[in-house]
C-alpha cells in the first residue's frame, strides 16, 4: 500500500519557523523518525519512507502554499496513488494551538492551500490532518499571524504535538482514517 502525505508550508528561510509551516515541521519530524531524507525534485521536496510494509511518499511542496494543488496532483499521478490514500497536513486557525484533528473530507475553511488542492483535484474527498495554530490576532491581521514565528511558549506546546501528528500519520497508513480518528481526535 502506498500513501501520499502532503505536508503544506512555504519554502524559504523567512518562512521556516512560522505557524503556516507547521505541515513542513511535521513532515520533517516524520522523515527523521523513519530515518528518511528529503530531496528536492519536481514541485516538491520528496522523501520515500517505509513503515510497517507501507510506502509513504512524503512531499513538502515547493510551489508555495497557495499553489499546493500542483504538487499534490503531480505526485498522486506520478506514484499512482488513489486520492483516498492522500493525507494533507495543514495548519488551521479554527483550532486552538496544538489541537490535532483528522478529518475525512470537507471544504477549505478559508485555507488557500486546501482550496487550491480541492480545485486542482476536482474533489474534497481526501483526508486532512489539521494542526491548530489558534486565532490570537487582531481583526485584519490574519496574514501577519499565520506568517509569524512561533513564540517560545507556543513551541513548548506544539513540539510534543508534532510527535503525535507523526504517530497519527503512521496510524492513518496502517489502520485507516476512521480508526485513527477514533484513537486520536478529541484527545
Amino acid at each position: 500500500m502506498k500513501y501520499l502525505i502532503a505536508c503544506l508550508g512555504n519554502i524559504g528561510a523567512e518562512y521556516a519557523d512560522t505557524r503556516h509551516n507547521i505541515g513542513f515541521m511535521v513532515g520533517d519530524y516524520l522523515c527523521k523518525d523513519l530515518s528518511g531524507k528529503f530531496e528536492t525534485t519536481r514541485l516538491a521536496q520528496l522523501a520515500l519512507l517505509k513503515y510497517k510494509s507501507r510506502s509513504l511518499v512524503v512531499i513538502k511542496p515547493t510551489t508555495y502554499m497557495n499553489l499546493s494543488g500542483k504538487a499534490v496532483q503531480y505526485w498522486l499521478r506520478q506514484e499512482q496513488i488513489p486520492v483516498e490514500n492522500l493525507l494533507v497536513v495543514v495548519d488551521d486557525i479554527a483550532l486552538p494551538t496544538a489541537t490535532l484533528r483528522l478529518k475525512l473530507k470537507g471544504g477549505d475553511a478559508g485555507h488557500n492551500g486546501l482550496e487550491h488542492i480541492i480545485n486542482t483535484l476536482g474533489t474534497n474527498q481526501f483526508s486532512r490532518l489539521r494542526f491548530g495554530i489558534g486565532d490570537d490576532f487582531p481583526k485584519g491581521r490574519q496574514v501577519d499571524y499565520v506568517l509569524g514565528n512561533w513564540s517560545r511558549q507556543e513551541l513548548e506546546i506544539i513540539e510534543p504535538k508534532i510527535l503525535v501528528a507523526s504517530e497519527m500519520i503512521k496510524s492513518f497508513a496502517t489502520i485507516g482514517a476512521e480508526r485513527t480518528m477514533t484513537a486520536y481526535n478529541n484527545k
